[in-house]
């Protein structure tokens, strides 16, 4: 076992167990426990299962039409920790330990389908420019009591009553729920997790979490997959329900995962910022580049049939595809405040989507428009909603269209991620088609 590895486990005896796991296309972890006394045979000699568990539906079933299966005789990959290390479980009654992994085809070589690999081929091409992107996410999720056909807001544990609307901003409602959220960041800390501000926000028992501006995308990448994993699970804990799904309630606004960056030069200088509000031409290129490829990489922002019951309008997520300053009815909003920050928000995802894969999305059409010297639409004012603009593809099966067949994506994703992707989707279509609304419900509320 590696040494740092084995001087973590040596220093947290209490850990009895550990999982290993790497991210499908859908952002949900697969893998194995192990015991932690036979840790160092599951992590010096790689540990492996097939190449196919990256590209399973969202239950968990195999893609039927899939090469990876039966046409290359469902072969196996190398599984290989990442450099985040041994991460801590808190939510578990049993002391546990995950540790991430990335997957490799048996000759060496990354596999093409693994969406943290394809995260870091995009981080590889900004570095080997001298830049480096520098990413902060929001991410907002319900908490929800399932325990009946109907979901519903947990009850407070202070006062054992259920509100009836969503509160934006209210500290009464934060307080209702002190303990769980005590509870989530002590977890935070213990995971590495850079988590900031706390909010209400507008839908029923809805919050979001910031995260800290961080100069490695991977980790941030990283922390948004294992915080999603750790709000689910110490929700479960605490007796209710935690869910990143884009819309559990209709008469309620959606979940998002809005994205901010900026890029830094190789002197630690942010190239979006002029010493002024309207930022330099690098963020006007790479504004272009976001909006360019927008439809095409819907799919990643929006890759359920519950997604697109969050892009509505006027319901807190963008329908339109324009960029503005200042302004958050704008799929690409351009934030105010000091020009050392001059930053990129972009909010089209969902709370449900893949972090590794709409993070590549992101800050590779970025990546392309600067390269391009692309030019943006002028930026709008007022109501998004109101302009006669393009708009962002309002179905799955348009979406994932535009997807298999863009030049913007090709030069994003490898083209196995793109098939298997394509695989996965259609697949995920049939069966959603011959669902209920609850059945449908029932599959994503605790899958993503």
């Amino acid at each position: 076992m590696s040494s740092d590895l084995a001087s973590w486990l040596r220093s947290h005896p209490e850990i009895s167990s550990i999982r290993v796991a790497a991210s499908d296309l859908n952002g949900v972890p697969r893998g194995k426990r192990v015991p932690t006394r036979f840790a160092d045979k599951a992590i010096d000699g790689g540990t492996r299962f097939p190449l196919s568990v990256l590209n399973l539906d969202i239950r968990g079933e195999d893609i039927h039409d899939s090469p990876l299966v039966y046409a290359q005789g469902d072969m196996d990959g190398v599984l290989k920790p990442t450099e985040r290390g041994f991460v801590p479980l808190p939510w578990l009654s049993t002391p546990s330990a995950l540790l991430p992994l990335l997957i490799y085809r048996d000759v060496g070589t990354p596999f093409d389908g693994d969406p943290r690999h394809a995260l870091a081929g995009v981080v590889k091409r900004y570095k080997e420019t001298g830049l480096t992107p520098v990413v902060a996410m929001e991410l907002e999720f319900f908490l929800i009591d399932d325990s009946k056909k109907t979901l519903r807001i947990p009850a407070s544990p202070r006062s054992g009553k259920r509100h009836k609307a969503g509160e934006i901003l209210s500290i009464r409602v934060l307080d209702q729920f002190d303990d769980f959220f005590s509870q989530l960041y002590d977890a935070c800390e213990a995971m590495d997790i850079p988590a900031d501000t706390t909010i209400s926000e507008a839908g029923l028992g809805q919050f979001e979490i910031n995260m800290m501006h961080c100069d490695d995308p991977l980790k941030a990448a990283d922390d948004a997959w294992l915080f999603k994993l750790l709000v689910k699970g110490l929700a479960r804990r605490n007796g209710f329900a935690a869910s990143f799904m884009a819309k559990p309630y209709e008469d309620y606004a959606g979940s998002g995962m809005h994205t901010h960056f900026s890029v830094l030069d190789s002197d630690g200088r942010n190239i979006f910022d002029n010493g002024g509000s309207k930022g330099t031409d690098a963020l006007r290129h790479a504004v272009a580049g976001c909006v360019d490829a927008m439809p095409d990489s819907t799919l990643l922002f929006a890759p359920h049939a519950n997604s697109y019951d969050r892009l509505v309008p006027h319901s807190h997520a963008p329908t339109g595809i324009a960029w503005a300053y200042e302004n958050r009815t704008a799929a690409i909003r351009v934030p105010s405040g000091a020009p050392a920050a001059r930053r990129i928000e972009h909010r089209v995802a969902g709370g449900d989507v893949n972090p590794y894969l709409s993070l590549a999305a992101i800050l590779g059409s970025a990546l392309n428009g600067m390269e391009d010297q692309s030019s943006p639409p002028d930026p709008i004012t007022g109501d998004a909603y109101k302009h006669d603009i393009p708009q962002i593809p309002g179905t799955w099966e348009d979406a994932l269209n535009r997807f298999e067949e863009s030049d913007h994506i090709a030069r994003i994703f490898p083209k196995g991620l793109i098939r298997n992707m394509g695989y996965t989707k259609r697949q995920e279509m049939g069966l959603m088609a011959g669902l209920s609304p609850d059945e449908r419900v029932a599959i994503y509320l605790d899958a993503v």
